[in-house]
């Protein structure tokens, strides 16, 4: 039991819900590689720290000797998850499907051993089925099952559009979990319905049900919506050493142990230690500047990580922010976006708006570390924000 135990341990580090406990412990102790699925649907070409939190609990479950299936969904993409949404997604074409499909397979390998890992395609076994197998799974459910759901709920109370072929995703994410037979189910906490789908339709076909894990949806570097890249506020893992560097050693100190929790491969006790040197006095950025070369080593290399500092695009000469880097909060009055050039002026980063749009035209204001475009415009978000050689803050823009 002591080795169930040790691998419990590491399985629930960082874990918002585990269904059901018992049921894991047992299959642990059955002391066999168990199948562990999670999926994900190709429906934009790069990720971001965000992703990688179910990605690093594969990894953990991997080096702990069990089957990993990094399951592409190029058939749920064609659906088109509703999970968290206000409306239907829009579909994607086959090549979009197949284009980010590649990219994400090149990004997950900077976290999981190629070698160990199978990569499936749910199109393989759901391309298969018929118009009567289809009709036969969407027997499974009832509407009133369906609307039970809280996005869709939402949505039928405000009398919002709901695409029948919407309530099939749920469906076909459970399916999936029959095609592979899998006996653990990763995803994030947004996808409770779907992935206790799977034990529901691996219990009706004499399957032994799957287990699920679901882990926390990572904050941002505002530290308070859910990572986006439509809220500005997310480290993309391909996004160059320095803007990594930048972004990550910029974050709020409140967002350090929890990204330390849930995206370090550290542990726990080593993650102890610098807690409390944090709390005997240690500048937190130094702590941060830890998390970040880490990051930087894992999606690039070590080189790389130990002169992101110098690639970071801030303004001191050997590349180290500012220890008395402002933070700066302004309101969107009321608009979704502002210009690059309001916001800086708004910031007070220029004298008057005509030097800040100057700047811009001369490719001198830089947003996270990238030289800013005429037509950038900035929605609600944290951005890091130099104006000139000499001005250089953390910009908080709000509702």
């Amino acid at each position: 039991m002591q080795d169930v135990q040790a691998a419990l341990d590491i399985i629930k580090r960082g874990v918002s819900d585990l269904i059901p406990e018992d049921e894991l412990i047992a299959k642990l102790k059955a002391n066999r590689p168990l199948v562990v699925k999670a999926g994900f649907d190709p429906t934009a070409p790069d990720l971001h720290l965000g992703h990688t939190v179910v990605l690093n609990k594969m990894r953990q479950l991997q080096e702990l000797g069990h089957e990993i299936v990094f399951l592409i969904g190029d058939f749920t993409a064609s659906i088109g998850d509703p999970s968290g949404k206000s409306a239907t997604r829009p579909p994607l074409s086959r090549e979009q499907v197949l284009a980010n499909a590649e990219t994400y397979k090149a990004q997950v390998f900077k976290i999981l051993d190629p070698a160990k890992t199978r990569v499936a395609f749910n199109s393989d076994w759901m391309s298969k089925l018929s118009a009567a197998d289809m009709i036969g799974l969407a027997a499974q459910q009832s509407v009133a099952r369906m609307l039970e759901r809280d996005d869709f709920k939402k949505r039928y109370k405000n009398q919002q559009s709901i695409a029948i072929h919407e309530f099939l995703y749920p469906l076909v994410q459970g399916y999936d979990s029959v095609a592979l037979q899998a006996d653990i189910e990763l995803g994030g906490t947004d996808q409770r319905f779907n992935l206790l789908m799977g034990r529901e339709l691996q219990k009706s076909r004499g399957l032994e049900p799957q287990v699920v894990i679901m882990m926390p949806l990572l904050e941002g570097l505002d530290g308070v919506n859910k990572m986006s890249k439509s809220l500005g506020n997310y480290v993309g893992i391909t996004d160059a050493p320095g803007v990594m560097f930048q972004k990550l050693v910029s974050m709020p100190d409140s967002l350090i142990w929890r990204y330390f929790e849930l995206l370090s491969f550290r542990s726990l006790a080593e993650i102890e230690q610098l807690q409390a040197q944090v709390a005997a006095g240690a500048n937190p950025r130094d702590i941060k500047m830890l998390l970040a070369r880490e990051l930087i080593e894992r999606f690039h290399d070590a080189e790389a990580a130990a002169n992101a500092h110098k690639a970071s695009g801030n303004v001191l000469q050997d590349g180290e922010l500012p220890e008395d880097l402002p933070e700066i909060e302004l309101s969107l009055d009321g608009a979704e976006q502002l210009p690059v050039a309001a916001v800086v002026n708004k910031a007070d980063l220029t004298a008057n708006a005509a030097a800040a749009r100057d700047l811009l035209k001369n490719g001198r204001i830089k947003v996270d570390g990238e030289v800013a475009e005429a037509g950038l415009m900035l929605a609600a978000g944290q951005y890091l924000i130099q104006a000139g050689k000499k001005k250089v803050a953390r910009v908080i823009l709000s509702a």
